[in-house]
């Protein structure tokens, strides 16, 4: 199994006739994602990679059939619009690619898809990988790298970090510990699907037996993974990488989310919670791989003695 994507999932682009939208349904496509359609508003019964376009998300729907996700390529001004589109549609999940989407925006799709029950990752993600599967959006940067690059295995890996994602996945893999998904929940100050929400996700997936977390300062996600850990929702071995650690109050790291004010979001603060309820904190991002070994290599010798 994996989280959120593989390859039974049906999946759109909406902005499928733009530049990135055409571009990263290749990639998708020629990694073996079940793409089945795309929609541009007044663009309909064009085809894009012998994939049909629709006008509207109802009726690619209506034509298509089921729809599990859609991967939402448009600029940041229009996403609200195509996300609660797609929602109003019934579509369980979706990926907002871009960044700078205005806040109140990701505030009304949060109301939105809480009321529909379904899910986004993003906005600002590269998207999701379940090697040898499928991806969504653009994690990888091409079918022929995320293939290089990311091995079926049974770490797990969430990240606010983008370029971490894939790095984790990499290094992982070229240890010989492959990964079941690869999930960047996004780079802003709210986001849809959090740190915690795929570390519970994690946690029901037969085929996924470590966690690894990649936080930053800024936001409370970290502080919510502490908190499923210690109630019990998250149980499996979770390894934690905190970027920031040099951050001053007041100042602003990498991305729109990673700012901290006096005390709150601070790396210390993250760090202490997270060693408190029995995280694995690597001061070194190289250091994720030994220690995801380590504790495989833990987990097979107690399965072998009690046998």
């Amino acid at each position: 199994m994996a989280i959120l994507i593989d390859e039974t999932k049906r999946v759109i682009v909406q902005g499928i006739t733009g530049r990135e939208g055409s571009l990263r349904a290749r990639l998708m496509l020629d990694y073996g994602t079940n793409l089945i359609g795309g929609v541009t508003p007044g663009r309909g019964g064009q085809v894009v990679h012998d994939l049909p376009v629709f006008d509207s998300v109802a009726e690619a729907r209506r034509a298509l059939g089921r729809i599990d996700a859609s991967v939402i390529f448009v600029p940041a001004p229009k996403v609200k619009a195509a996300a609660l589109e797609a929602l109003q549609a019934g579509v369980p999940l979706l990926a907002l690619i871009a960044d700078r989407v205005p806040l109140y925006d990701v505030l009304e799709i949060v109301e939105v898809a809480e009321e529909a029950g379904a899910r986004f990752v993003g906005p600002n993600t590269v998207g999701v990988v379940s090697p040898g599967r499928a991806v969504l959006g653009m994690m990888g940067g091409s079918a022929e790298t995320a293939r290089a690059w990311f091995a079926a295995g049974p770490v797990g890996i969430a990240s606010r970090s983008g370029g971490l994602s894939a790095a984790a996945g990499y290094y992982l893999c070229r240890a010989g510990v492959g990964v079941s998904t690869i999930v960047h929940v996004g780079g802003d100050a709210v986001v849809g699907f959090t740190l915690r929400d795929a570390v519970e996700e994690f946690e029901r997936d037969p085929e996924t037996e470590i966690v690894v977390i990649i936080g930053e300062i800024g936001t409370s996600q970290e502080e919510q993974v502490a908190e499923a850990v210690a109630h019990g929702s998250a149980s499996k071995p979770v390894i934690a990488y905190i970027g920031g650690r040099a951050a001053q109050s007041g100042t602003r790291y990498s991305h729109a989310g990673a700012i901290v004010e006096g005390e709150r979001g601070t790396y210390r603060h993250k760090v202490e919670l997270l060693r408190r309820v029995g995280v694995h904190v690597v001061e070194a991002f190289n250091d994720i791989p030994r220690k995801a070994s380590e504790l495989l290599e833990a987990k097979r010798k107690r399965e072998y003695v009690h046998g």
